[in-house]
Protein backbone atom coordinates (compact mmCIF):
# COMPACT_ATOMS: atom_id res chain seq x y z
CA UNK A 1 0.00 0.00 0.00
CA UNK A 2 1.36 3.35 -1.26
CA UNK A 3 0.72 6.40 1.22
CA UNK A 4 1.08 8.35 -1.40
CA UNK A 5 2.35 9.49 -4.18
CA UNK A 6 -0.41 11.85 -4.26
CA UNK A 7 0.13 13.62 -1.00
CA UNK A 8 1.83 14.00 2.54
CA UNK A 9 -0.38 11.72 4.40
CA UNK A 10 1.76 11.11 7.29
CA UNK A 11 2.01 14.99 7.63
CA UNK A 12 -1.72 16.76 6.53
CA UNK A 13 -4.21 13.48 7.23
CA UNK A 14 -2.76 11.08 9.65
CA UNK A 15 -6.06 11.20 11.46
CA UNK A 16 -7.78 9.93 8.19
CA UNK A 17 -5.09 7.42 7.55
CA UNK A 18 -5.41 6.13 11.37
CA UNK A 19 -9.27 5.95 10.94
CA UNK A 20 -9.01 4.08 7.98
CA UNK A 21 -7.00 1.01 9.59
CA UNK A 22 -9.51 0.91 12.24
CA UNK A 23 -12.13 0.44 10.17
CA UNK A 24 -10.28 -1.75 7.64
CA UNK A 25 -10.72 0.01 4.36
CA UNK A 26 -10.52 3.42 2.56
CA UNK A 27 -12.16 4.96 -0.44
CA UNK A 28 -9.94 6.13 -3.23
CA UNK A 29 -11.61 7.97 -6.53
CA UNK A 30 -10.23 7.21 -9.61
CA UNK A 31 -8.32 9.88 -10.79
CA UNK A 32 -9.45 8.91 -14.70
CA UNK A 33 -12.65 8.27 -13.90
CA UNK A 34 -13.73 10.13 -11.12
CA UNK A 35 -17.38 9.05 -10.70
CA UNK A 36 -15.42 5.32 -10.00
CA UNK A 37 -14.92 4.61 -6.25
CA UNK A 38 -12.47 1.67 -4.88
CA UNK A 39 -13.24 0.19 -1.49
CA UNK A 40 -9.93 -0.97 -0.69
CA UNK A 41 -9.32 -3.42 2.52
CA UNK A 42 -6.55 -2.35 4.09
CA UNK A 43 -6.16 -4.87 6.80
CA UNK A 44 -3.52 -6.49 7.83
CA UNK A 45 -3.97 -9.74 6.46
CA UNK A 46 -4.09 -8.43 3.19
CA UNK A 47 -1.39 -5.40 3.04
CA UNK A 48 2.01 -7.15 3.15
CA UNK A 49 3.50 -3.14 3.80
CA UNK A 50 2.59 0.02 3.89
CA UNK A 51 5.13 2.45 2.19
CA UNK A 52 4.98 5.95 3.34
CA UNK A 53 5.52 9.43 1.57
CA UNK A 54 6.61 12.41 3.77
CA UNK A 55 8.56 15.39 4.04
CA UNK A 56 7.65 15.51 8.07
CA UNK A 57 6.30 12.71 9.79
CA UNK A 58 6.27 14.40 13.01
CA UNK A 59 2.14 13.97 13.55
CA UNK A 60 2.99 10.04 13.31
CA UNK A 61 5.77 9.87 15.64
CA UNK A 62 3.26 9.48 18.69
CA UNK A 63 0.75 7.01 17.30
CA UNK A 64 3.26 4.59 15.85
CA UNK A 65 1.86 1.63 18.01
CA UNK A 66 -0.71 1.83 15.89
CA UNK A 67 0.93 0.16 13.33
CA UNK A 68 2.20 -2.75 15.08
CA UNK A 69 0.19 -5.19 13.28
CA UNK A 70 2.01 -4.12 9.89
CA UNK A 71 5.31 -3.85 8.40
CA UNK A 72 6.04 -0.26 6.99
CA UNK A 73 8.59 1.64 5.75
CA UNK A 74 9.13 5.64 4.93
CA UNK A 75 10.09 7.41 2.21
CA UNK A 76 11.64 10.71 4.08
CA UNK A 77 12.52 13.48 1.46
CA UNK A 78 14.92 16.13 2.84
CA UNK A 79 16.40 18.29 0.54
CA UNK A 80 18.27 21.68 0.57
CA UNK A 81 16.08 23.81 -0.76
CA UNK A 82 15.06 27.21 1.26
CA UNK A 83 11.35 28.10 1.50
CA UNK A 84 11.48 29.43 -1.89
CA UNK A 85 11.38 25.78 -3.11
CA UNK A 86 9.46 24.05 -0.40
CA UNK A 87 7.19 26.58 1.12
CA UNK A 88 5.11 24.29 3.43
CA UNK A 89 8.47 22.11 4.62
CA UNK A 90 10.02 23.67 7.68
CA UNK A 91 14.11 24.65 9.04
CA UNK A 92 15.76 21.37 7.54
CA UNK A 93 18.72 21.65 10.23
CA UNK A 94 16.21 22.78 13.10
CA UNK A 95 13.14 20.61 12.64
CA UNK A 96 13.31 18.61 9.61
CA UNK A 97 16.77 16.80 10.91
CA UNK A 98 16.06 16.15 14.66
CA UNK A 99 12.51 14.34 13.40
CA UNK A 100 14.45 12.33 10.75
CA UNK A 101 16.81 11.14 13.94
CA UNK A 102 13.77 10.21 16.06
CA UNK A 103 11.49 8.35 13.74
CA UNK A 104 14.77 6.22 12.59
CA UNK A 105 15.64 5.41 16.32
CA UNK A 106 12.10 4.62 16.89
CA UNK A 107 11.80 2.18 14.12
CA UNK A 108 14.98 1.45 12.74
CA UNK A 109 17.48 3.16 10.13
CA UNK A 110 16.32 0.22 7.70
CA UNK A 111 13.29 1.73 7.42
CA UNK A 112 13.46 5.46 6.67
CA UNK A 113 14.37 5.74 3.52
CA UNK A 114 16.28 9.26 2.78
CA UNK A 115 15.30 10.88 -0.58
CA UNK A 116 17.54 14.07 -1.50
CA UNK A 117 15.20 14.93 -4.72
CA UNK A 118 14.49 16.39 -7.26
CA UNK A 119 18.08 17.64 -7.93
CA UNK A 120 17.26 21.00 -9.51
CA UNK A 121 19.98 23.46 -10.51
CA UNK A 122 19.70 26.93 -10.63
CA UNK A 123 22.24 29.82 -9.78
CA UNK A 124 20.88 29.86 -5.80
CA UNK A 125 20.96 25.89 -6.09
CA UNK A 126 23.97 25.28 -7.97
CA UNK A 127 25.64 22.05 -8.61
CA UNK A 128 28.51 23.07 -5.52
CA UNK A 129 25.17 24.27 -3.44
CA UNK A 130 23.73 20.47 -3.79
CA UNK A 131 27.25 19.44 -3.09
CA UNK A 132 27.51 21.39 0.34
CA UNK A 133 23.63 20.73 1.29
CA UNK A 134 24.25 16.94 0.49
CA UNK A 135 27.45 16.70 2.74
CA UNK A 136 25.64 18.40 6.11
CA UNK A 137 22.37 16.57 5.94
CA UNK A 138 24.16 13.03 4.99
CA UNK A 139 26.64 13.70 8.16
CA UNK A 140 24.37 14.74 10.52
CA UNK A 141 22.06 11.72 8.91
CA UNK A 142 25.28 9.09 9.57
CA UNK A 143 24.12 6.00 11.39
CA UNK A 144 20.49 7.18 11.00
CA UNK A 145 19.59 5.14 7.53
CA UNK A 146 20.76 3.03 5.15
CA UNK A 147 20.04 3.94 1.89
CA UNK A 148 19.73 7.71 0.23
CA UNK A 149 17.80 8.16 -3.24
CA UNK A 150 18.77 11.08 -5.37
CA UNK A 151 17.00 12.24 -9.08
CA UNK A 152 17.36 14.74 -11.14
CA UNK A 153 14.25 16.71 -11.61
CA UNK A 154 11.26 15.58 -14.50
CA UNK A 155 9.38 18.53 -16.50
CA UNK A 156 6.13 17.98 -16.64
CA UNK A 157 4.11 20.31 -18.77
CA UNK A 158 1.67 20.76 -14.69
CA UNK A 159 5.27 21.99 -13.41
CA UNK A 160 7.07 24.03 -15.89
CA UNK A 161 6.04 27.51 -14.93
CA UNK A 162 6.86 26.78 -11.79
CA UNK A 163 10.64 25.33 -12.08
CA UNK A 164 11.42 27.73 -14.99
CA UNK A 165 10.44 31.02 -12.53
CA UNK A 166 13.25 29.45 -10.34
CA UNK A 167 15.75 29.77 -13.23
CA UNK A 168 16.42 26.30 -13.94
CA UNK A 169 19.67 25.93 -15.40
CA UNK A 170 19.88 22.76 -18.17
CA UNK A 171 22.26 19.78 -17.27
CA UNK A 172 23.50 17.53 -19.48
CA UNK A 173 24.19 14.17 -18.87
CA UNK A 174 27.69 14.15 -18.38
CA UNK A 175 27.07 17.20 -15.82
CA UNK A 176 24.56 14.70 -14.56
CA UNK A 177 26.91 11.91 -13.63
CA UNK A 178 29.71 14.16 -12.52
CA UNK A 179 27.03 15.42 -9.65
CA UNK A 180 25.87 12.23 -8.83
CA UNK A 181 29.45 10.97 -8.54
CA UNK A 182 29.92 13.76 -6.10
CA UNK A 183 27.27 12.66 -4.34
CA UNK A 184 28.00 8.85 -3.89
CA UNK A 185 31.31 9.72 -2.72
CA UNK A 186 29.48 11.62 0.37
CA UNK A 187 26.83 9.26 0.90
CA UNK A 188 29.67 5.97 0.98
CA UNK A 189 31.76 8.48 3.38
CA UNK A 190 28.90 8.66 5.67
CA UNK A 191 27.60 4.57 5.46
CA UNK A 192 25.04 4.80 2.97
CA UNK A 193 23.88 2.98 -0.20
CA UNK A 194 22.71 5.39 -2.65
CA UNK A 195 20.43 4.60 -5.66
CA UNK A 196 18.92 6.61 -8.21
CA UNK A 197 15.08 6.92 -9.00
CA UNK A 198 13.77 6.64 -12.45
CA UNK A 199 16.68 8.17 -14.07
CA UNK A 200 17.55 7.64 -17.87
CA UNK A 201 21.01 8.11 -17.23
CA UNK A 202 23.07 5.41 -16.29
CA UNK A 203 24.99 6.24 -13.17
CA UNK A 204 26.71 2.51 -12.69
CA UNK A 205 29.92 4.00 -13.16
CA UNK A 206 29.85 6.18 -10.05
CA UNK A 207 28.46 3.54 -8.05
CA UNK A 208 24.77 4.68 -8.30
CA UNK A 209 22.40 1.58 -8.47
CA UNK A 210 18.59 2.13 -10.33
CA UNK A 211 16.33 2.53 -7.18
CA UNK A 212 12.90 0.97 -6.74
CA UNK A 213 10.60 3.06 -4.10
CA UNK A 214 8.23 0.37 -4.16
CA UNK A 215 11.09 -2.04 -2.88
CA UNK A 216 10.46 -6.25 -3.42
CA UNK A 217 14.03 -6.76 -1.57
CA UNK A 218 13.39 -4.46 1.70
CA UNK A 219 9.97 -5.45 1.87
CA UNK A 220 10.28 -9.36 1.63
CA UNK A 221 13.07 -8.62 4.22
CA UNK A 222 10.32 -6.71 6.37
CA UNK A 223 7.77 -9.49 6.00
CA UNK A 224 10.04 -12.29 6.26
CA UNK A 225 8.69 -14.34 3.36
CA UNK A 226 9.12 -13.83 -0.51
CA UNK A 227 6.37 -12.01 -3.06
CA UNK A 228 5.06 -12.59 -5.79
CA UNK A 229 4.68 -8.54 -7.44
CA UNK A 230 5.25 -7.81 -10.65
CA UNK A 231 6.90 -4.68 -11.86
CA UNK A 232 4.55 -2.02 -11.79
CA UNK A 233 3.58 -0.99 -15.47
CA UNK A 234 1.53 2.26 -14.80
CA UNK A 235 5.01 4.19 -13.64
CA UNK A 236 7.54 5.88 -15.61
CA UNK A 237 9.48 3.53 -17.68
CA UNK A 238 12.84 3.89 -15.67
CA UNK A 239 10.73 3.38 -12.52
CA UNK A 240 11.66 0.22 -10.68
CA UNK A 241 8.87 -0.34 -8.26
CA UNK A 242 6.58 -3.13 -7.97
CA UNK A 243 3.21 -2.89 -8.01
CA UNK A 244 0.92 -1.16 -5.21
CA UNK A 245 -2.57 0.70 -4.46
CA UNK A 246 -2.25 4.05 -3.66
CA UNK A 247 -5.11 5.56 -1.05
CA UNK A 248 -4.16 9.37 -1.50
CA UNK A 249 -6.08 12.13 -3.31
CA UNK A 250 -4.04 14.35 -6.17
CA UNK A 251 -4.56 17.94 -5.50
CA UNK A 252 -4.38 17.48 -1.51
CA UNK A 253 -0.75 18.26 -0.46
CA UNK A 254 -0.34 21.21 1.08
CA UNK A 255 3.97 21.25 1.23
CA UNK A 256 3.40 24.16 -1.81
CA UNK A 257 7.18 22.94 -3.87
CA UNK A 258 7.71 24.48 -6.44
CA UNK A 259 8.53 21.13 -8.60
CA UNK A 260 4.99 19.59 -7.52
CA UNK A 261 3.57 16.77 -9.88
CA UNK A 262 0.74 15.99 -7.91
CA UNK A 263 -1.34 19.22 -7.80
CA UNK A 264 -2.78 21.37 -10.31
CA UNK A 265 -2.89 24.78 -8.73
CA UNK A 266 -2.58 26.51 -5.50
CA UNK A 267 -6.71 26.90 -5.85
CA UNK A 268 -7.34 23.49 -6.52
CA UNK A 269 -5.52 22.46 -3.22
CA UNK A 270 -7.57 24.83 -1.27
CA UNK A 271 -10.92 23.60 -2.86
CA UNK A 272 -9.99 20.05 -2.20
CA UNK A 273 -8.58 20.63 1.69
CA UNK A 274 -12.19 22.43 2.19
CA UNK A 275 -13.60 19.02 2.04
CA UNK A 276 -11.31 17.30 4.40
CA UNK A 277 -13.50 14.95 6.94
CA UNK A 278 -10.67 12.74 9.00
CA UNK A 279 -14.11 10.34 9.32
CA UNK A 280 -14.60 10.06 5.74
CA UNK A 281 -13.98 6.96 3.45
CA UNK A 282 -12.41 9.59 1.03
CA UNK A 283 -9.45 11.26 1.20
CA UNK A 284 -10.92 14.85 1.04
CA UNK A 285 -14.17 14.17 -0.39
CA UNK A 286 -17.37 12.70 0.00
CA UNK A 287 -19.36 9.90 -1.77
CA UNK A 288 -22.24 11.11 -3.82
CA UNK A 289 -24.88 9.71 -4.95
CA UNK A 290 -23.65 9.05 -8.55
CA UNK A 291 -20.56 7.55 -7.38
CA UNK A 292 -20.15 3.66 -8.69
CA UNK A 293 -18.34 2.29 -5.70
CA UNK A 294 -16.58 -1.18 -6.27
CA UNK A 295 -14.48 -3.43 -3.45
CA UNK A 296 -11.40 -3.98 -5.14
CA UNK A 297 -10.44 -7.47 -4.92
CA UNK A 298 -6.87 -7.86 -2.89
CA UNK A 299 -5.13 -10.29 -1.31
CA UNK A 300 -1.88 -11.29 0.11
CA UNK A 301 1.18 -11.58 -1.68
CA UNK A 302 2.81 -13.97 -0.22
CA UNK A 303 4.43 -16.30 -2.17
Amino acid sequence: MSASRRTDIPNYYPEWFFNRLKEGYAYVRNPMNPRQVSKVPVTPDVVDCIVFWTKNPARMLGRLDELAAYNYYFQFTLTGFGQDVERGVPHKRKKMIPIFKELSRRIGKERVIWRYDPIIITERYSAAYHINAFRQIAEALDGYTQKVVISFVDMYSKIRKNVEKLGMEEISSVEKLELASRLSFIARENHMDIGACAEETDFSEAGIGKNSCIDKQLIEELCGYPLNVPKDRNQRKACGCVESIDIGTYNTCRNGCAYCYANYSEKSVATAVKNYDAASPLLCGRVMPEDIIKTRAVKSLKA
